[in-house]
């Protein structure tokens, strides 16, 4: 495994002041290496470690995504993390599209205009990062865990997240990759991870009470999928017209207007012929 030049300088003491306030016991830690973070918060909930936590690494050896799928990352390559928090919302439908919509803001505040020659960061359903032209930057995977304790909230949740610093190489990868570096040169793991962590925990604290609802129309801004033939894993394929108040994605089919939940169904949008 290659090392970097330069340690890499997390800024824990500054992101564990900005999110201490808003999460009471929240703690960071950084890891050199561990083979998933997710896993690793999931093991100590089970184990009644429900503390709210963010655990980094700089290399993780046995990444998962979502439908099983891997994801590996080597130091310095990508930025992978897993926020931990008991949470307690009064619907869990749309969570993933929410902390999307977060990471979204965080990395590219403004969309840009059109003619703009800045890669365009947008959202492909239910989970993924995207630039403009179907290249993955990144992906999103969230698991919970029964049990916090007598009065307290019912699950702990674990949002896990891998963004590629530097797109790797494309052989044997289904979607073209995108990195950090197409929407700004300037940015490295520790930036891109100041820049998303307190804004996320202030969207999750928002879902918790309001849902996903009141982000729709900020997910709807970034929808990479809407208007364009989509294959749903099932065999089946349509016409995406956005999401619903829930999340669900609204396919139009030969068979009607379908709503599709994300626990058991893959999409992909159909690859437009070059001209």
């Amino acid at each position: 495994m290659s090392l970097p030049a330069h340690p890499i300088r997390w800024p824990a003491e500054t992101l564990w002041q900005a999110v201490s306030p808003l999460l009471e016991g929240f703690s960071v830690e950084i890891l050199p290496e561990i083979d998933s973070t997710n896993t690793e918060l999931m093991r100590r909930a089970r184990a009644g470690r429900c503390e709210p936590i963010l655990l980094v690494t700089e290399s993780q050896t046995a990444g998962r995504g979502r439908l099983g799928r891997q994801w590996v990352s080597g130091i310095g390559d990508s930025l992978t993390f897993s926020l931990g928090l008991p949470m307690d919302p009064v619907e869990w439908s749309g969570l993933s599209l929410a902390v999307g919509v977060s990471l979204a803001q965080s990395l590219q505040p403004q969309l840009p205009s059109a003619g703009d020659a800045r890669a365009r960061l947008g959202l492909k359903w239910p989970n993924d990062l995207w630039l403009e032209g179907d290249r993955k930057l990144g992906g999103i995977l969230i698991e919970t865990a029964n049990g916090i304790g007598p009065g307290g909230p019912s699950r702990y949740v674990v949002i896990g997240m891998g963004l590629n610093v530097r797109a790797p190489a494309a052989e044997g990868l289904s979607t073209k990759p995108a990195s950090l570096h197409d929407i700004d040169p300037a940015l490295d793991a520790p930036t891109a991870l100041g820049r998303i962590v307190p804004p996320l925990v202030q969207a999750l604290q928002a879902f918790e009470q309001h849902g996903f609802a009141p982000v729709r129309a900020r997910f709807a801004e970034r929808d990479l999928l809407q208007g364009r033939v989509v294959n749903l894993s099932d065999g089946q394929s349509g016409l995406a017209q956005g999401v619903g108040p829930d999340g669900a994605l609204l396919v139009q089919t030969d068979a009607g207007l379908r709503a599709v939940t994300s626990s058991d169904i893959s999409v992909r949008p159909r690859t437009a012929p070059t001209a």
